[in-house]
């Protein structure tokens, strides 16, 4: 182990080091009650837990409330939920995703519908079935008793947008009416309801 050894003090130092006029004794420190230094702890962690929660619900998160009953049967009216406001900006949107967009005839209001085709895709609804690819598209979100018997002749989705449809298929008023949905009008992906109790849950 290395050890440090003090150099000699020279006699001329040593009267040096004796000439120097002591300082004034300190006063005490005053002493903390380890009672009052929990409480500032408590405090500190306290706000330090506010500010964070208010950073991550102003960046990544936002309260929304459902209005209608076009995602029955995961969404109901005035179900109040979290939308992840940050989640598109790393990761692409895909298939099946329940999103929030302004409404492309009306960019003031918001609609929130399920992502059932990409660019590129196409697309044709017959009878009330979806077709993708040249495929039929199994949607198990969509319960018997909430489809319809809506057509729609063939389209592919143009580059940069996406189709949306309501899981409540007889009364959504969706892509089949205004269209795909250009990516600059998504603004968050569902998550998470938190209220009413009896309906919190992850959104899928």
């Amino acid at each position: 182990m290395e050890t440090a050894t003090p150099d000699p003090i020279s006699p001329t130092e040593a009267v040096a080091a004796e000439a120097i006029t002591p300082l004034p004794a300190l006063d005490p420190a005053p002493v903390v009650s380890p009672k009052a230094g929990g409480i500032g702890l408590w405090v500190r962690d306290l706000l330090v837990s506010v500010a964070a929660s208010v950073l991550i619900i102003t960046f990544l998160y936002q309260p929304v409330r459902v209005e209608g009953t076009s995602m029955l049967p995961r969404l109901e009216d005035h179900d109040r939920l979290f939308i992840n406001k940050f989640v598109y900006r790393i990761t692409a949107i895909e298939r099946g995703d329940i999103v929030v967009f302004h409404y492309p005839r009306d960019p003031e209001k918001s609609y929130i519908k399920r992502v059932i085709a990409l660019p590129g895709d196409r697309l044709r609804v017959d009878r009330g079935l979806v077709w993708l690819n040249g495929k039929a598209l199994a949607e198990r979100y969509v319960p018997e008793e909430y489809k319809d018997s809506r057509s729609m002749t063939e389209i592919v989705i143009p580059d940069g947008s996406y189709f949306m449809m309501g899981d409540h298929r007889s009364i959504s008023s969706d892509s089949r009416e205004f269209g795909p949905v250009d990516r600059d009008l998504i603004y968050g992906k569902a998550v998470f309801v938190y209220w009413p109790a009896r309906d919190a849950g992850v959104v899928h």
